[in-house]
This record gives structure tokens, sequence and C-alpha cells, in this order.
């Protein structure tokens, strides 16, 4: 079965982190961590997620009264998450689901009390095509085939090989 991620441990200092996650995609999840032991400002805290690489920057926005997903990029609707106590806990990790390819990308994780804006950790994640694995000798393998969900009732499926053979 496919893994979500290996566990990580982060100390942020002053200087934001820069972190490698990968995952393959179709997975259930991955969690981008963000861990913050500094003082949380009471007032306008705001936790901001950014992917630097589309032109709707925004993945996700935490506030005090909670998520604010009003500007967020719509390819992350309905898949993204944090822990309902990250501003009192400090940890800003945010939760993908279904993670795709073109997910892939670097993200950061900031915070601002309203004046001055902090990044504290950069994550590059990869998110990995599914490939198969085939040892030599094997009578048989399981091929995945990834498709759109509305297919056409006479839809064919046809697969061939590198040399366009049935």
């Amino acid at each position: 079965m496919m893994k979500n991620l290996l566990p990580f441990l982060l100390l942020v200092s002053q200087h934001a982190l820069a972190v490698v996650v990968e995952v393959n995609e179709g997975a259930e999840s991955v969690l981008l961590p963000c861990e913050f032991s500094g003082l949380i400002p009471e007032n306008d805290s705001t936790v901001m997620w950014t992917h630097k690489d589309l032109y709707n920057k925004s993945v996700h926005l935490r506030r005090k009264e909670g998520d604010d997903l009003g500007e967020q990029n719509q390819g992350y609707s309905g898949r993204t998450s944090m822990r309902p106590d990250a501003l009192n806990t400090g940890n800003f990790s945010l939760t993908l689901r279904k993670p795709q390819l073109t997910d892939s990308g670097n993200y950061t994780c900031s915070i601002s009390d309203g004046r001055e804006e902090r990044r504290l950790i950069d994550i590059q994640l990869q998110v990995k095509d599914y490939k198969v694995e085939v040892d030599s000798g094997v009578e048989s393998v399981q091929l995945p085939c990834k498709t759109t969900v509305n297919l056409p009732k006479d839809a064919k499926v046809e697969w061939k090989n590198k040399n366009n053979r049935k």
C-alpha cells in the first residue's frame, strides 16, 4: 500500500527552514509540517499557507475565528485542513487530501499579527506519479488505470505496449 509520509520533527527559529516532502499521487493525504514555538499574538493572528508557483497563491488561511477560505485557490477547495487548536498549540501543519501531480511545488507557512508577516517554513512538495515495479519472472502484474469520473456507458479500455501493440 502507499505510504503517506515519514514523520518530521522541526525546530523553527527566526529563519524559515526548507523541507522536501514526497507523496504518491492518489494517497489519502499528505501532511505539510509547520511548528511554531514562539509567542502567538493574541489579536489578529493569521496563519497563511501559500503555493509560490500559482497565480492565486492562497492555499489555506486560519484566523482566531476559524478558517478563512474566501480567497483560497479553487484547486484546493475541500482538500485542506488544519488542527482546530492550531493557533493555541503552534502546530500549523496543513493536511492536503488527495494530492495530485499539479500540487507539486513550493509551499510556505507564515504567521502574521496584522502588521508583520513571519515566514516559518518552506516546503517543497513532490507528488510522484504512481509507478509499478515488476520483478523478473513474475507471472502477472496489476497495472493501475486512472480515468475521469463520468465515463460514457460505451467507453472501452484498451491496453497497449510501448510498441503500440494490444
